[in-house]
């Protein structure tokens, strides 16, 4: 781990203590479940794998659906280390890997979209219709 083990907090964001976190396992149930070497992030509801931004020319987004298992693009990440990993106040989720994809959970308006857990006690969920629980 890092030795960072707490969120920094902006106006419409945090950033998550994850950078240099290594995916050192995927899980895929009816959630996708990336295990870092410290942390865990937990995706309920369709999120969007690219390599590289959504706004980059070209960038064709692959959604990867977790309720129906339509996930196998997210093994690419395995191996890969976390270079940002940001939680907007919005309810958005979003990691940037070494290998240079990036994925993005938007909220649900229904359903918790995602979840993070760890270092430690801290707890992040993305709630239905938006906005976050924090757990420090």
């Amino acid at each position: 781990m890092n030795g960072r083990t707490r969120l920094v907090e902006s106006e419409d964001r945090w950033l998550l203590p994850y950078r240099d976190m290594q995916v050192v396992q995927i899980r895929v149930s009816y959630q996708l479940t990336l295990v870092l070497d410290g942390a865990q992030v937990d995706m309920e509801t369709e999120a969007l794998l690219t390599d590289g931004p959504l706004t980059a020319p070209g960038a064709v987004p692959v959604r990867l659906i977790p309720e129906h298992q339509e996930v196998a693009p997210a093994l690419s990440l395995f191996g890969a280390k976390i270079l940002s990993s940001v939680v907007f106040k919005t309810g958005a989720l979003r990691l940037v890997f070494s290998t240079g994809a990036h994925l993005n959970v938007k909220p649900h308006p229904r359903y918790e979209s995602w979840g993070a857990t760890g270092p430690g006690s801290l707890r992040l969920i993305g709630q239905p219709g938006g906005g976050v629980a924090v757990w420090p």
